[in-house]
């Protein structure tokens, strides 16, 4: 038989062959003994929804309702995104980046197509660049909608909760009626977008910019004045700018220490340099400043979307390079989305070298030339970075993704660590991971 501090497990002859006795195994030597032989108390917590946003577990040790030690334990969602990239062609590879966050799939869609584009030595039409920023700041408010309303479930504020998923609809009826998918469009491709704004859908996000202010305010009306819910997020999950930058944390948890990192201002994509818009920032370092930045960026978004319908010129949505553009033109019908009529015609019954050029560009895919490239943006969870490696085919040969929700997850146990068990909820909920980013 084995003891607790054997690593390895015990084993005996029988007359039905060698058999094995195992024990905790690692449970028994790093969460279960004290060094000092004190009984102290471990607690699982998760992976559950949504205590622990989702397939997330947390092992902590309690002295009765204080946290002594936090750990985190991911895996639990693993999706194996980023090797499956290896396996598809290039424009392929959008249809896997967006499931990872699929809270905010827009950036991972335009995180991967700027570093594409990047070794391509291409540049999407200006129409194109202007709508990527127009849904990429439909869908940050959107995203920010869902870490508002889950911080509302999780500290018992359901009424947070139904109205965050209420107004984030009117983005998802907008992104449906732009990309043809609430989630995971596929939208942004390589070289631009897959089709250009249908008729009516500027119309639509000017009825919404209308409409959301005041959804705001109502926000601040019912919870940033509520002294239940100040008195659950004041003072919890306390990290400062020093710890933000030690353990890589970016995004609204930096910015509410009091640091204006903001990509789309120090490190410009897209134009966004060219955009009038803030930074909003927090001194309070807890979770209260993390949800005041979330709800000023919302406003902010508002600010950029209006900006981005403003200064949409006609023009093409794609690069008119052939051996890149795929020769499909998208037509958004009753029955979803497909090829237009009078396209399918050409290219199926008038010219040979049309059906040809298609056939090999949507199976075998274009060429990118050999070389690595890093591309950071800001999602709404920080810098979301794609490292991209070509060897000159026609697939990646390497994309990792410096997610934000996986690296920030590193401050759990600087936030929870000497605070009450009740906090620890908020300090989770302030993060705002997304598990299908962290397990990607």
């Amino acid at each position: 038989m084995t003891t607790t501090s054997d690593p390895y497990a015990g084993s005996r002859e029988t007359t039905e062959g060698r058999v094995y006795t195992v024990t905790g195994g690692d449970w028994d030597l790093t969460f279960g003994a004290d060094p000092h032989g004190e009984e102290r108390l471990v607690v699982n917590m998760g992976p559950q929804h949504p205590s622990t946003h989702g397939v997330l577990r947390l092992v902590l040790d309690l002295e009765g309702e204080t946290v002594t030690k936090a750990r985190v334990v991911i895996g639990y969602l693993h999706t194996g995104i980023e090797k499956n990239t290896e396996y598809r062609t290039w424009t392929q590879g959008t249809t896997f980046v967006t499931r990872m966050d699929y809270l905010s799939p827009l950036f991972n869609e335009a995180g991967y197509c700027l570093a594409v584009e990047k070794l391509l030595g291409v540049e999407a039409p200006p129409r194109a660049q202007t709508i990527r920023v127009l849904v990429m700041e439909l869908n940050r408010i959107a995203s920010h909608l869902v870490a508002l309303a889950t911080f509302g479930m999780e500290m018992g504020a359901l009424t947070g909760m139904t109205n965050g998923f209420r107004e984030r609809e009117m983005i998802l009826d907008l992104l449906e009626e732009i990309t043809g998918l609430r989630m995971n469009h596929a939208y942004i491709r390589p070289g631009g977008l897959a089709q250009d704004l249908p008729e009516g859908a500027v119309e639509h996000v000017r009825e919404f910019l209308k409409i959301m202010p005041g959804r705001v305010a109502d926000f601040h009306k019912l919870l940033t004045g509520n002294p239940i819910w100040q008195a659950r997020l004041k003072d919890a999950g306390y990290l400062d700018v020093t710890g933000c930058v030690a353990l890589g944390v970016t995004g609204p948890i930096l910015r509410a220490a009091g640091l204006p990192w903001d990509l789309r201002k120090v490190e410009p994509y897209l134009g966004y340099e060219t955009y009038d818009f803030e930074v909003p920032t927090a001194d309070t370092c807890d979770a209260w400043g993390r949800y005041l930045v979330r709800m000023a960026e919302v406003n902010e978004s508002l600010k950029l979307i209006a900006q981005a319908l403003d200064r949409l010129e006609p023009g093409p949505v794609m690069v008119e390079d052939k051996k890149i553009a795929w020769p499909a033109q998208l037509s958004l019908g009753a029955d979803g989305m497909g090829n237009s009529l009078e396209h399918v015609r050409h290219i199926m019954g008038q010219s040979m070298e049309a059906l040809i050029h298609h056939f090999k560009l949507v199976t075998e895919g274009f060429r990118v030339p050999a070389g690595q490239v890093y591309v950071p943006i800001e999602s709404p969870r920080g810098e979301l970075g794609y490292h991209v490696v070509s060897d000159g085919s026609t697939r990646p040969w390497r994309v990792h993704v410096r997610e934000p929700s996986f690296v920030n997850l590193q401050a759990t146990a600087a936030m929870s660590e000497g605070g009450m068990i009740a906090d620890v909820i908020a300090a989770i909920a302030s993060i705002d991971p997304v598990m299908g980013g962290v397990d990607r």
